[in-house]
């Protein structure tokens, strides 16, 4: 099967790949982007998006499907597979998926993460009650209201003191720890999983699984960028995965020259 070209691979079309994508088109740069599941990444299951400027209570699924809209009206692909190898060439890389394979000059990583999960035992005591991974997303939806966080590290006393300013009453707990019955929502910080099996041994990732870059977004690796939640940074939120992907982009169009 013959390779199919294109000047930048994006990994991923959450808002940091589809915003990236968006930037490689508008610099005049053949993009394709790879997702397994659905563009938007987590951002698509919340009803209301609060901390992106200019959409206030945008479902996450209608700002994805602008974001989404405005990509292909420029001429990006998007490519609905997972990306099983990437192997570094002489002056190009081979993305590999089942469907094919691709050769491009740069690659982007946007892969993101994955929320560690409640356990059973707390996923039934939660019932129907709201369940957020990111306080400083969805902290506003419950103003005067008692909520809960659920977790023991730092990420946890964090959620939970920013939470103090917003809700009523805040209960921090533990892992395994009962929920409490008055709580509207539940606030998960137990941790979360990098998606960069497909990077490691090409480039550096931290001791979490995170890739490490510097300000412009570039890996150890030459003409690997990364952008988004996957990235070693301290604030991941939508507008700082956006950023990711403009800068990771502009640095590929010079990458590639």
């Amino acid at each position: 099967m013959s390779k199919k070209n294109y000047d930048v691979a994006i990994i991923g079309a959450g808002v940091a790949g589809m915003t990236a994508a968006i930037y490689v088109r508008r610099a005049g740069k053949t993009a394709i982007v790879f997702e397994e599941k659905v563009p938007g990444g987590q951002i698509v299951s919340s009803s209301s998006v609060a901390n992106w400027p200019g959409e206030v209570g945008i479902s996450g699924a209608d700002l994805s499907k602008k974001i989404k809209g405005q990509m292909l009206g420029l001429g990006a692909d998007l490519e609905y597979a997972e990306v099983s190898a990437i192997k570094k060439n002489k002056s190009s890389f081979s993305v590999e998926t089942e469907d094919g394979e691709y050769s491009v000059g740069a690659v982007i990583l946007a892969m993101g993460t994955e929320p560690r999960k409640l356990s059973e035992k707390q996923t039934k005591d939660a019932g129907d009650r709201a369940i957020s991974y990111c306080a400083t997303c969805d902290g506003a939806l419950y103003q005067d209201k008692p909520v809960v966080v659920v977790g023991s590290g730092n990420t946890a006393k964090h959620e939970t003191a920013y939470l103090s300013n917003i809700a009523s009453k805040v209960y921090h707990i533990h892992h395994d720890e009962p929920i409490p019955k008055d709580a509207v929502a539940v606030f998960v910080a137990i941790g979360r999983v990098p998606h960069t099996e497909v990077a490691n041994g090409l480039v550096e990732l931290d001791g979490d699984g995170y890739v490490v870059a510097d300000e412009n977004c570039e890996t150890s690796c030459p003409g690997i960028f990364v952008a988004g939640d996957c990235r070693a940074k301290p604030l991941r939120q939508l507008v700082t995965a956006a950023a990711d992907g403009a800068v990771a982009a502009n640095e590929a169009v010079h990458y590639l020259g």
